[in-house]
């Protein structure tokens, strides 16, 4: 699976390459985009990692309508606009080549005080998150990576802390963006993941043999 990502990128126009690994389960999300960035390592490609539970909003904007809204935490538990502020938008095209790896330790709710790093030749900066595609981030990836996980799977591989509200939300995203048609239109990879270790890739409509139906439908 990492090595059919690896694929998907490559160097744009003198700017860093930002993929984003779009799903709603955390640990595999955070898995599989760990090996992308191993396996681009290891190809002496420089490599930036760039991790959702690091861009928090702040415990008291996030919880408060309780850790289980799964409302609030679709709009308002990952800090998009400092994501895209600090992160994508510098790497892009015209950007200024500075940004962040991190914004705030999710364990003690306090910024990171981490200063800017300047982005060397080449880069690929691997971000992982919920709703990547969403309209607030869409533009700003080169590549989106956007996992299909039904709610059986969801349930069975979620923690029990987040089975309340991100299923839920998953859906909302899901309903409210569609966004595996958009991710393949932009020419990024829609992977069925239900079972992380046999991962299956979605062809597009317009391919041989290729069909497309959505993990929540």
């Amino acid at each position: 699976m990492a090595v059919g990502v690896r694929g998907a990128v490559a160097a744009d126009g003198g700017h860093a390459v930002r993929l984003g690994v779009d799903g709603p389960v955390g640990a595999d999300r955070e898995a599989l985009a760990d090996a992308v960035a191993a396996a681009l390592a290891e190809r002496a490609v420089p490599v930036g990692r760039v991790r959702a539970d690091d861009w928090l909003r702040s415990r008291s904007l996030r919880l408060e309508s309780g850790p289980g809204d799964p409302d609030a935490y679709y709009e308002g538990w990952l800090d998009m606009y400092a994501l895209r502020r600090e992160v994508l938008d510098p790497l892009g095209p015209g950007g200024s080549g500075r940004w962040l790896a991190r914004l705030r330790d999710p364990a003690t709710d306090r910024s990171y005080r981490q200063p800017a790093a300047a982005a060397v030749p080449g880069l690929v900066v691997v971000v992982d998150g919920p709703f990547l595609a969403r309209w607030e981030l869409a533009d700003a990836f080169d590549v989106v990576v956007h996992l299909e996980v039904t709610p059986a799977a969801q349930r069975r591989r979620l923690p029990d802390d987040d089975r309340e509200r991100v299923p839920a939300a998953w859906q909302r995203y899901l309903d409210e963006t569609d966004p595996a048609p958009r991710v393949l239109a932009d020419g990024g990879l829609v992977v069925r993941f239900d079972h992380p270790g046999r991962p299956a890739l979605v062809v597009p409509h317009g391919t041989a043999g290729g069909t497309h139906r959505s993990a929540g439908s």
